[in-house]
């Protein structure tokens, strides 16, 4: 039999939430609390991606290798671009790709993914924060599958491994840190400004010719154009991945920058987004 004082103590445990105002905490350790709901959501964006579809994961290969194929026709054989050293340009372009492919599509979905999660957003209470995470970790698997032809690209023209490849997880956390910190202020602006989803894809095309995806990164002269050059995360980036895979010329001061606008551009977008995140149920 229950006695009085439990059922006053139920009573008396009521949850009150509000929204934040002004500037406040982040609350990141929200985020390990609602694990389970990210990885959910993580594999929930995965079986969608796919579902019906006649190729299955077969699209995580396509989209790079066929980009590969016609930057390898008009900038390899056509324009003649120089690679960095001996490197036939297949292999430099597609390992340009690798980290370019998880960057805009990580930046594509997170950017959308408040309002795409609007009936989850009206009806339950979750740090909102999950759902551009979510969108911007789901990109490592088709990354995972397209960097298994790499590994065949490079066997095919022997290129060696080396232990540079230790760095990747690093480069790969600083790609997804610039989608995110990216992600986070267009996913809060489209909640009120629907237009910004249309810009994402113009934003990610500009921005890739802005990197050196096509080209290398020594065509830029020295002296303050490569200290503005490097104000684009995704240079140091690229620069890392070419030179932990393939040897080319090892990052300099320009990975240092482009990891200070990271970061910066991070800090600012939490902040934004946990200040607008108080409208998100209201608007969307």
């Amino acid at each position: 039999m229950v006695s009085e004082s439990t059922v006053q103590k139920a009573e008396l445990s009521v949850t009150d939430i509000r929204p934040s105002r002004g500037w406040v905490a982040l609350h990141l350790r929200d985020l390990w609390k609602y694990r389970e709901l990210i990885y959910f959501l993580i594999w929930r964006d995965v079986k969608v991606r796919y579902k019906q579809a006649a190729l299955g994961v077969a699209w995580a290969v396509i989209q790079p290798v066929m980009t590969m194929v016609v930057f390898s026709v008009i900038f390899g054989e056509l324009a003649r671009l120089p690679t960095d050293g001996d490197i036939p340009y297949p292999v430099f372009s597609y390992v340009a790709l690798l980290p370019w492919h998880l960057f805009a599509n990580a930046l594509q979905k997170s950017g959308i993914s408040l309002v795409g999660n609007a009936n989850l957003i009206t009806k339950i209470y979750f740090p909102r924060l999950v759902i551009p995470v979510s969108a911007v970790v789901s990109g490592l698997v088709d990354f995972a599958i397209a960097f298994l032809v790499l590994l065949g690209l490079m066997a095919y023209y022997h290129l060696p491994l080396s232990w540079n490849m230790l760095w990747l997880p690093l480069l790969i956390l600083l790609a997804l840190a610039t989608a995110l910190a990216a992600g986070l202020w267009l996913s809060a602006l489209n909640v009120q400004y629907r237009d910004v989803q249309h810009m994402i894809p113009f934003l990610t095309t500009v921005w890739m010719y802005a990197s050196p995806v096509v080209y290398s990164s020594s065509l830029i002269p020295e002296g303050n154009w490569q200290v503005i050059y490097a104000l684009n995360p995704m240079v140091g980036v690229i620069q890392g991945f070419r030179w932990a895979l393939l040897g080319a010329q090892a990052p300099d001061a320009s990975l240092a920058v482009s990891s200070a606008v990271v970061v910066l551009l991070l800090a600012t977008g939490l902040f934004f987004f946990r200040r607008m995140e108080r409208t998100f149920a209201d608007i969307v």
